[in-house]
């Protein structure tokens, strides 16, 4: 072989060593660039995943700030009427209190209600011996309504009552009117004033005050 066919030989292995040479790197190239495309569109998924991920969580605590709002308007909506409500009943109320100093205008009927009153804290304390006190101006009407109240209660339980009405210590004179009767030593106290009977009454009535002024609740099983 002379030095022609060497070079030629030598000249046809580089060139096949070159063409393998650039096929693997093509073919490396080629690998590099699927694999950086799949670490590429994963990152991009990962990415996106947080991103909604991220959208999510915002969208659900929207969701509840949303829910929490709406239930604070809702419970400061209700506190609203129920506080209309009770304004009203308590004006109500005031209505009631500033008509009783209308009951004592009418002296017969007046008595007849001091009598009445009397006789009952007679029968709430069954007490050989009942203080009254009442406002220096009806001491006269309670002086007579006593006597009728006596009557009334020894009739009822066949037993006398003695009765002191204090002439020394009054009822406050901006009531209505109406008595409070204690026992002997003064330890058990009967409050038969106009405003405690109209409390009472009022506070019982309540139910079914607030049923006539706002319909039946539907919510309530068992009236109070």
């Amino acid at each position: 072989m002379n030095d022609l066919d060497v070079q030629k030989q030598i000249r046809q292995m580089v060139a096949f060593i070159e063409q393998e040479a650039n096929e693997k790197a093509a073919e490396i190239d080629a690998k590099a660039q699927e694999e950086f495309a799949i670490e590429k569109d994963n990152l991009v998924n990962q990415q996106k995943q947080k991103i909604l991920q991220f959208y999510q969580r915002k969208e659900k605590q929207i969701e509840l700030q949303r829910k929490i709002q709406q239930s604070n308007l809702q419970n400061q909506s209700r506190i609203a009427i129920l506080k209309a409500r009770e304004d009203l009943i308590q004006q109500l109320r005031q209505q009631a209190i500033d008509r009783l100093s209308l009951i004592s205008n009418d002296e017969t009927e007046y008595k007849q209600l001091l009598t009445n009153l009397i006789a009952q804290a007679f029968f709430r304390l069954i007490e050989r011996e009942v203080i009254i006190k009442c406002r220096e101006k009806d001491i006269n009407l309670v002086n007579h309504a006593v006597e009728a109240a006596i009557g009334l209660y020894k009739n009822a339980i066949k037993k006398d009552v003695k009765v002191t009405v204090l002439n020394n210590a009054f009822l406050a004179q901006d009531i209505a009117g109406g008595i409070e009767a204690y026992n002997s030593d003064g330890k058990i106290k009967i409050n038969n004033t106009l405003e405690a009977r109209l409390d009472m009454l009022f506070y019982q009535m309540i139910p079914e005050i607030r049923e006539k002024l706002f319909g039946r609740n539907k919510s309530r099983v068992h009236d109070n």
